[in-house]
This record gives C-alpha cells, structure tokens and sequence, in this order.
C-alpha cells in the first residue's frame, strides 16, 4: 500500500506524522471518506467542496488547489492499482506546541490520502435491513460545534456509536439539542410515508450521498422534504433508510423495537438503492490505471 504524504508516496510503515501534530493532540483538522466504483470517483469534487468549506472555517490553508487535490486523489488510487476503493483523506493543522493556539503551529498542514477496502455492514443488511435504536448521546449543538464541520474531532460521534455497541447493535439515531432526529452515528437518515421521502434538515453533516438521492428523487418526481423530524415520525414512517460514503445506502425496519412499515426494505427504499448504484458508475471522475 502505497500512502500519499504531502506530495510523496510512502509505504504504511513509514506513513507516520509528529506527536506534536494538532490533528492528533486536539483532532484538529478534516477529513472526507470517499468512494471509487469501477475506475469512478464518486462525487470527487463534491468531496473537496466540502473538505475546502470545513478548512476554511477551521482557518488551515493547505498549499494545493481543489484541482490539484482531486488529480492528488486520482494519483493515489493510481499508484496502488485500484478500481473500487473507500478513500481516506485527511488533512491536519500540522505540528505546533502542546497549547491549544493555533498560531503556535508551523504553518505546514500535513495531506495524507489513504486508500483501501471497506464493508462497513455485512450483506444480509442490505438484503432483509437492519434495526437501529437512539443513544443518549445527542449530536452537537451548532452553536457549539457546528455538525456541517468534518473535522477529525469525532468524539461525540464516537460515544453515540459506543453506546449503540453496548446495547448491541451497529448504528443508532442521534436527536439534536431541541429533542429531533439530526442523523446516526456515521450516516444520514430517510424516512418514507405517503409519497414524501423526508430527512433533517438540521443537526447532521451535508452528506454526499444523502444530497445523491435527494437529486435522484426529484429526478423520479417523488417529493422531498429538508425538515425537523420527530422518533414518532420514524416509528409511523412506511420505510426508513441511512445513507452514507462508506454505508452507502442501507434499509432500516426497525427502531427502538418499533417495526418501520412490513418489517422489510420498502419499494421505494429499493428503487433508490437501484438508482444510486447505477449512478455510482458515472457521477464522478473518471481515472485509468
């Protein structure tokens, strides 16, 4: 495996950055998990839309553009010959003292992409869905940190998911400050019920894939909603999916114990599993090897 390192290819043993690297002390920086499908990228300049939005409010300059950035990611993939792939790309603040300021860094932000295999659920998930439940845990108040920030800070996400593992299950519904559904530990969520697919529209990350079905949606004339939505509301819905980088898309029947709709994946959920795979081979930036 070969790891891009701010500019250089090195092995994963030599793929080191210093203990005095913020991104480590204090999880600053930013990151974005993207895939690659066939020699596709999905989404690839999305992906870096968000990144270079998440850095400029974190206030780190890198030294590429976003063009460059994007032939950085396609060199990557390149150089360890892969086709399908899940894509770590992480920048941090750089090397600085053990003090929280961020003028006390050397101004040298480290790049590093990482690309490799990923299954995040097993098969049959995606086959018969998946139950989820809520944790205690909310997702950050947006005043606090603001959750549209993919910063390398994932410790709130971190204890919703250890809760969730705990009551033994893989993935739980996160609420927001106000007591409504914002999203899950690492995707977004849709809810389905009569004729409306529905996701929060606030407390939750913009998602690459989450805004994919909002667009293959609208394209297939099924009405959409950007709005607070209640446990309720999920417990009532006719189906209910999660979507994700590295999740993809993921049906879910059941919540807290309720059964969602038949206690099986939904039409719907299907048709847009469909639809996005099929947009997955072209929507993005295509490489050879």
């Amino acid at each position: 495996m070969k790891i891009y390192m701010n500019g250089e290819f090195v092995e994963r043993e030599q793929a080191k950055v210093s203990v005095f690297d913020h991104g480590l002390l204090y999880g600053d920086g930013a990151f974005e998990g993207i895939r690659s499908y066939n020699g596709v990228v999905f989404r690839l300049a999305e992906h870096i839309d968000r990144l270079y939005e998440t850095l400029h409010t974190l206030l780190i300059s890198v030294p590429l553009t976003r063009p460059q950035m994007i032939k950085a990611v396609v060199h990557t993939l390149q150089k360890n010959k892969l086709r399908d792939a899940y894509i770590r790309l992480v920048v941090t603040r750089g090397e600085g003292d053990l003090g929280l300021d961020p003028r006390k860094c050397y101004g040298k932000p480290n790049i590093i992409i990482i690309t490799d295999k990923i299954t995040l659920y097993p098969k049959e998930l995606y086959q018969n869905g998946m139950a989820i439940i809520t944790v205690p845990t909310i997702r950050n108040c947006p005043e606090a940190l603001n959750p549209m920030l993919k910063s390398l800070n994932y410790l709130n996400n971190i204890l919703a998911k250890i809760e969730a593992a705990n009551s033994g299950f893989s993935e739980a519904i996160m609420l927001d400050h106000l007591g409504f559904v914002a999203e899950c530990t690492g995707d977004n969520i849709f809810i389905y019920k009569k004729g409306a697919l529905s996701t929060p529209s606030q407390g939750r990350l913009k998602g690459i894939t989450r805004e994919c079905v909002l667009d293959l949606a609208n394209r297939c004339k099924i009405k959409t909603e950007e709005r607070l939505i209640t446990r309720h509301e999920v417990y009532t819905a006719d189906e209910c999916f999660l979507t994700g980088t590295a999740a993809e898309l993921i049906p879910v029947v059941k919540v807290d114990g309720r059964i969602i709709g038949d206690g099986k994946p939904g039409v719907v959920t299907l048709k847009m599993l469909k639809l996005f795979q099929s947009a997955t081979k072209t929507d993005g930036v295509r490489y050879e090897i």
